[in-house]
């Protein structure tokens, strides 16, 4: 196996305290991937020596306004990347989830799209050439995520994979990939494995959920165990994340997808 595999905080042991849960997948011997870090112990996250923090929302998610899609949305969008920056280097994070704008607490979007599609894509294009520029001054990485907007997301800017490869061999940072979310790709539009095959390059970090339900491989329609060949055929090297809510218990969950990409 050349990939890591790390699990997320939000979405497992969600009736522990925060910082509980990331004991506890660390302790199944996993890395902790998070979500928002407002009202979370930071202080006790960086000083647990057992837990390791794999990523992180890069911008601010949960708050109105700012999106890399509309030109009055740039700007807190990139204040949004600033004001991540401490948290992530108190916690020893390099790779960061980069999100096209801001959601709402029901991870809606709730941030402006600009009408022309050429507005849309030229100021994303600056946009994220300023994030590149950010990277390579503080050395992280940031993963740029597609959501669906059929089932969780709606009003969500960046829906499909094509557009964001599109975008980043525009801006050519090897600093900038995309987060492959094979949950929210096979919702929205499918074929999972030949992006994994004809993109594999642009991809940075990989999460997983299974359709129907968002839970662990196995309880749905989509082949993990095939998907797993496939990274492993392409050689993929990053984080593979699950980004799951449990069918039935927490720890299950976690044997399973080690089971399935081990």
């Amino acid at each position: 196996m050349s990939y890591q595999l790390s699990a997320c905080a939000d979405t497992l042991f969600c009736d522990l305290p925060f910082v509980d849960r990331a004991k506890r997948i660390s302790a199944a011997g996993f890395l902790v991937e998070f979500w928002g870090w407002h009202d979370r112990d930071i202080d006790a996250l960086a000083d647990d020596p057992n837990i390791t923090i794999s990523s992180m929302i890069g911008n601010v998610a949960y708050r109105d306004g700012g999106c890399m899609v509309h030109p009055d949305g740039v700007e807190d969008w990139i204040q949004g990347v600033h004001d991540c920056l401490p948290i992530a280097q108190r916690l020893g994070v390099r790779q960061m989830i980069l999100l096209s704008g801001t959601l709402d607490q029901k991870g809606h979007g709730n941030h402006q799209i600009a009408e022309h599609p050429v507005t849309r894509w030229v100021t994303a294009y600056r946009a994220l050439c300023q994030v590149a520029e950010i990277a390579e001054k503080y050395g992280v990485c940031y993963n740029l995520e597609p959501l669906n907007i059929k089932v969780d997301h709606p009003g969500y800017s960046l829906v499909y994979f094509e557009d964001a490869v599109r975008l980043l061999e525009q801006v050519g940072s090897q600093r900038i990939r995309i987060l492959f979310d094979i949950y929210h790709t096979q919702i929205q539009e499918g074929n999972v494995i030949s992006k994994i095959r004809d993109h594999q390059d642009m991809i940075g970090y990989v999460h997983v959920a299974d359709v129907p339900g968002r839970h662990e491989p196995g309880t749905g329609e989509i082949d993990y165990p095939k998907i797993a060949s496939e990274l492993r055929s392409v050689k993929y090297t990053g984080m593979v994340g699950l980004e799951a809510y449990p069918a039935t218990s927490d720890e299950v969950a976690l044997e399973t997808f080690q089971r399935v990409f081990s």
